[in-house]
Parts: structure tokens; C-alpha cells; sequence
């Protein structure tokens, strides 16, 4: 396929980009820093402003998928900055009428007991908290979408670098806990899934999350 990749030097945008280019997908990453990256036959790498749409839905026009990881956690003001650019992600997604929109989640909407999410409980860190309601606003702005192609993949609580191991559990709206009781996905992991959900649609029009 060929895709497009907003914010493919990231913590998941590269794994994710890793583990597109290791399927034989074309990728054009499309990154505010593409100094970060190296050219191939495989893969273009773009420079872009997400909080330019206009130069943006130009860039994207002309794709099988988009996949955004874009996140705000660089900028000072980070969920202005990240709601901001997602926004304009999905509206030039929806202008430009692409196939399909597939965008990196966050844990924090995820519920850990019936109408109680993992953002709402006492123990959530601060530090997270910017991007993670950033991420909660994302999936708002997608639910309300009635001609977008859209899916959102959220990791487990814990994401970090690990193995690429292929077998891990899917579920829809609720935090996944693994046996030994932690709620865990290493980001290789979590590229496996994202991938995996390109190549064979199973959620459009929904979140879906990924652990152990």
C-alpha cells in the first residue's frame, strides 16, 4: 500500500514506520524534523506543519491510508497544540475524502470500570495528563465524524520499547490487564497491531486497544 505517515520519527511513529516498511509498504512520512530521517526507494520523507491545513490536506491528497502519531508532547502548550493539530489532521482527512484514517490513542479514555476512566482516577499522573486529555479529545472529534473512515488505536497503560512478539490481545473500550496484573503492549507490539489493522480492516468507525 502506500501510506502516509504523520509523525513518523516519534517514539510510536517509528515503530510504526519500522514495521510498515519491514511489510513492503511505501511510506511517505511526513515529520516536522525530517533531518531525522533517510530517504530510500521505500520510503519519502515530507516536511510539514499539522497547523497548516491548507499545505497540509495538499500533502496528503493521493494516499491508500493515513496513519497519524502526531503528538504535542514537544510544544510547551500541549494540549492546545495537540488538539489544534489533530483537528486539522481530520479535517483534511475528511476533505480530501482519503480511504482511510487510522491515528495513535491514548490509554487515558480507556475505561477501568463502567463509566470510569483510566484519565478520571485518583492515582492518574500529572505529567500525562496534558497529552492524555488531548488524546480523549481526538476521540471525541472522531466519534462525531459521518463520512470519515476512521480508527483509533490505544495502547495499554505502559508503552515501551520491548520485543516484537506478535501475540498480544485486542479489545474495544477497556483497559486490557495482563495476567500478571499489570496493563502493558511494547510499542514493536503495538506497530504489529496498527499494521495489522491497515492491511485487514476490523474497526473501522471505532477505537480498538491493544495488551498483553
Amino acid at each position: 500500500m502506500n501510506i502516509a505517515i504523520i509523525g513518523a520519527s516519534g517514539f510510536i511513529g517509528s515503530a510504526i514506520l519500522t514495521e510498515a516498511l519491514s511489510r513492503q509498504h511505501k511510506v511517505t512520512a511526513f515529520v516536522a524534523h525530517p533531518e531525522k530521517l533517510a530517504a530510500t526507494n521505500q520510503l519519502q520523507v515530507i516536511a510539514t506543519d499539522v497547523q497548516d491545513l491548507q499545505t497540509l490536506s495538499k500533502q496528503l491528497t493521493g494516499f491508500d491510508a493515513i496513519i497519524s502519531a502526531f503528538s504535542g508532547h514537544a510544544n510547551g502548550d500541549t494540549l492546545r497544540y495537540y488538539v489544534s493539530g489533530i483537528s486539522n489532521i481530520i479535517q483534511a482527512a475528511r476533505d480530501i475524502q482519503t480511504p482511510r484514517l487510522l491515528v495513535v490513542g491514548g490509554a487515558g479514555s480507556l475505561e477501568v470500570a463502567p463509566g470510569v476512566q483510566v484519565l478520571d482516577t485518583p492515582d492518574f499522573p500529572e505529567a500525562y495528563r496534558a497529552s492524555a486529555e488531548g488524546a480523549r479529545t481526538a476521540l471525541q472529534l472522531l466519534r462525531q465524524e459521518t463520512t470519515l473512515n476512521w480508527t483509533m488505536l490505544s495502547p495499554s497503560a505502559m508503552i515501551a520499547p520491548g520485543q516484537r512478539t506478535g501475540h498480544f490481545r485486542l479489545g474495544k473500550d477497556n483497559l486490557l490487564i495482563a495476567a500478571d496484573g499489570k496493563s502493558h503492549i511494547s510499542v514493536e507490539d503495538y506497530a504489529v497491531a496498527m499494521i495489522n489493522e491497515l492491511e485487514v480492516p476490523a474497526n473501522q468507525y471505532q477505537r480498538f486497544t491493544v495488551g498483553y
